[in-house]
């Protein structure tokens, strides 16, 4: 016993102590915890602190339910529901994306069809956590399509229910179709159950959460979050799907906030024990065979993940950057791709699934940042005509920015609605700029004879205004920023 204790303290104190490190140098706490577990497991040669990792079963296991739960308690539904249907297209192209790529790569490589489903979940499902710490690091919280990155990954997370309701039959190994289709219908069952919970009976949870001393009701909401991970583990749905949905129904109660509180220092602390509990059960010496598929899989992605931002920009009015900074975002993959490998190896599947998502999640949380830092770079990859920016005129910039020349800005309207020297030579415009100094009206960059950038080389007066219906933005020519950002709202004009 005394053994044990000594093994997980050292343990957890070096996998804070690497992971305190890892953030001097921009990465994620999430592969720093599995590579302590790795290094110091039995699978690996030299200095061994838990020699079976089968010991910390119960713990990790209640870092998977409480790292769910408080997904569940976050979850803005009211937000999802109330976002627009482009979001909802932009969400469900890029999880289709993913999903069927990361399929196709699991039944190619020819391990079963059960661990195809798991590949492609490991694949589909990005990192909340990674996103959104590269979003505040980056410090693109301000950029246009922060919005929507946030509500894709929120998308991702609902997404996240149904996909593991639908996996728990799969893992379970249903023999016949009837049995396949009684297990599916038992986990979706579970599914509605719960969702009428949250919508029906969140006032009947608050009445049995309710207290005002924290420590009872951190004993309480723990308490009743295991029991719940526990019926759903009983009925044949993973423990993960129970205390997600579960947290959903504390959501919807008076106590989020002081659950929110409560939970979080506990989620942290259990969720690395089950992190390092996961890199605990990987032997390095089966790398090494999967090193190639691994690859294979972060070049699609990567390829998926940028075709997803280009169709989100195409949707948003996005630019080249706004493009890239979509993709490269949510590149990363981590929590959920672990848990789905848990879930994996818990059910007996194919023993190179461990190493294959510990090895994917490790490189991919490592390539992540890097590249969404040089995002930049790969503007130059994507064609002007896969886009209809509003604001083309700037490839490389998708943030607001002080202007300087911001008292030049007298006009704001026009009620000129043509190119009057496109009309004089004949020709046809796109789109038309409005020069907030003078009133001068001309046609876009888009258009044949460029006149608004015509007349700024002219005049040298600096801001122009899109006279486009719905759009109103802003762009100095000098400074060569947007004076106002249109927040992803797409022209009425192509």
């Amino acid at each position: 016993m005394h053994a044990d204790l000594i093994g997980l303290g050292a343990l957890v104190l070096i996998a804070g102590l690497v992971a305190r490190l890892g953030r001097r140098f921009g990465l994620p706490t999430v592969p720093c915890y599995m590579l302590v577990g790795i290094l110091l497991g039995p699978g690996t040669p030299g200095p061994t602190l838990i020699e079976h990792p089968e010991d910390l079963a119960i713990l990790a296991s209640l870092g998977l339910v409480l790292l769910l739960f408080h997904l569940g308690v976050e979850f803005p539904a009211d937000q999802v529901l109330g976002s627009g249907r482009r979001l909802f297209i932009a969400a469900g192209v890029y999880i289709a994306l993913n999903i069927s790529a990361g399929l196709m790569l699991g039944f190619a490589l020819g391990w079963g069809t059960a661990e195809a489903f798991v590949t492609a979940g490991a694949l589909g499902i990005s990192s909340s956590a990674i996103a959104t710490k590269l979003l505040i690091e980056l410090r693109r919280l301000t950029n246009a399509e922060t919005p929507v990155i946030l509500g894709i990954i929120v998308i991702e997370d609902l997404f996240l229910a149904f996909y593991l309701a639908l996996l728990s039959p799969v893992l379970n190994d249903s023999g016949s179709t009837s049995e396949f289709v009684l297990d599916l219908l038992i986990s979706f069952g579970f599914l509605v159950l719960l969702f009428a919970m949250a919508r029906f009976g969140a006032r009947a949870v608050a009445v049995l959460l309710d207290t005002r001393e924290n420590e009872l009701l951190a004993i309480l909401m723990v308490g009743l979050v295991v029991l719940v991970a526990g019926i759903a583990l009983e009925v044949g749905v993973s423990e993960a799907i129970g205390a997600l949905m579960i947290g959903l129904v504390v959501s919807q109660t008076t106590l989020k906030e002081r659950v929110e509180q409560l939970v979080l220092p506990l989620r942290d602390v259990f969720a690395a024990i089950f992190f390092v509990s996961f890199g605990l059960t990987i032997d390095v010496a089966d790398l090494g065979e999967v090193a190639l598929p691994v690859a294979i899989a972060v070049v699609v992605t990567l390829a998926t993940n940028l075709t997803a931002g280009i169709v989100t920009a195409r949707l948003f009015g996005f630019n080249q950057l706004g493009a890239v900074n979509v993709g490269l975002t949510v590149l990363g993959r981590g929590e959920f791709s672990l848990i789905l490998a848990t879930l994996a190896i818990a059910a007996g599947l194919d023993r190179r699934l461990g190493p294959f998502v510990a090895l994917y999640v490790l490189v991919l949380a490592i390539v992540a940042p890097l590249l969404a830092t040089q995002s930049r770079h790969f503007t130059r990859f994507v064609p002007d005509r896969l886009l209809r920016s509003e604001y083309r005129y700037v490839r490389s910039e998708t943030m607001s920015t002080s202007c300087t020349h911001q008292d030049q800005m007298k006009i704001t309207d026009s009620d000129v609605d043509v190119c009057q020297e496109c009309v004089e030579l004949g020709d046809a415009w796109v789109q038309l700029r409005l020069c907030m100094k003078c009133g001068y009206v001309g046609c876009c960059d888009d258009s044949p004879n460029k006149h608004t950038t015509a007349h700024f080389e002219r005049e040298r007066h600096p801001v122009i205004q899109s006279l486009e219906p719905g759009a109103g933005w802003q762009y100095c020519y000098v400074d060569e920023i947007l004076v106002r950002q249109p927040m992803g709202r797409t022209s009425s004009s192509s």
